[in-house]
């Protein structure tokens, strides 16, 4: 394990970096909404209080092509399911944190933001809601936020993201997040059965089927592997090896869960 000062600063240089994804994602969202009659006020309510990501990307098509509102309600818990696992993954490390600062914590969890916390705790050996903070706002919700404001405002000066490869930058910012988390076989299973799931359902089904089906799938697979190999360069016995050889309860998470609201990020 390091100190919570140095892995503070390793935090800080993955948010940094991770911001480029998080603006060129925001800005394309802008522009979606923009392309869809949104005005900045309401783009910037939806990337405030909804602060979804994909979802609001989803919700924005559905909205511009006159989907009602129940499926649209249902298509997106479905697209945001995955948030589930997060929270039951980390909702044993924060127990002890007051209810409802737990649930103010959950709005603002997101996959770049669970990636960066799950990577700083586990380097420490134990919770920092400060570092939490730092991947969270720092890291998603600000850059965010500006980016959506920049894209409805400016969008219309570039009419086709893609000439600029605006597009691939999310998916290769998350697939280098994915890659920093597999510490043993577990995390190795659940990636590698996500993707392939995820493609396979994808190219079948539709994207956004593909999307959930493997961002369910994988992690369970991982769940059905026998003990983590993690931390074995680290020495019997350490502290580090030990936290991270210590299975989840995911009886205990989901319980934690029920008094934690899962985040709408």
């Amino acid at each position: 394990m390091i100190t919570q000062r140095e892995s503070r600063r390793r935090l800080i240089r993955d948010t940094l970096i991770i911001n480029a994804s998080i603006i060129a994602f925001g800005f394309m969202f802008g522009l979606a909404a923009r392309n869809a009659g949104y005005s900045p006020l309401e783009a910037m309510a939806m990337s405030t209080f909804l602060f979804a990501g994909a979802a609001q990307f989803a919700g924005v098509g559905y909205v511009a092509a006159g989907l009602p509102w129940a499926p649209i309600v249902i298509l997106t818990l479905f697209l945001n399911a995955r948030h589930v696992l997060y929270s039951a993954a980390l909702a044993p490390r924060l127990r002890e944190l007051p209810p409802l600062r737990r649930a103010f914590m959950a709005h603002f969890l997101t996959d770049e933001a669970f990636a960066l916390t799950a990577a700083h705790f586990h380097r420490i050996g134990r919770v920092d809601e400060g570092g939490y903070w730092i991947a969270a706002l720092g890291g998603v919700f600000i850059p965010w936020n500006l980016s959506t404001l920049a894209g409805v405002l400016l969008g219309g000066a570039i009419p086709d993201p893609s000439k600029f490869g605006l597009d691939i930058v999310f998916p290769a910012a998350m697939g280098g997040l994915a890659v920093g988390l597999m510490l043993g076989r577990r995390e190795i299973v659940a990636a590698c059965a996500g993707a392939l799931v995820g493609v396979g359902a994808s190219l079948a089904l539709g994207p956004g089927v593909g999307i959930m089906i493997g961002g369910l799938l994988g992690p369970l697979a991982g769940m059905a592997m026998p003990g983590a190999d993690a931390s074995s360069a680290s020495g019997p016995g350490s502290p580090e090896s030990d936290l991270a050889a210590r299975p989840v309860d995911i009886d205990e998470a989901l319980s934690d869960l029920a008094t934690m609201p899962e985040g709408s990020a």
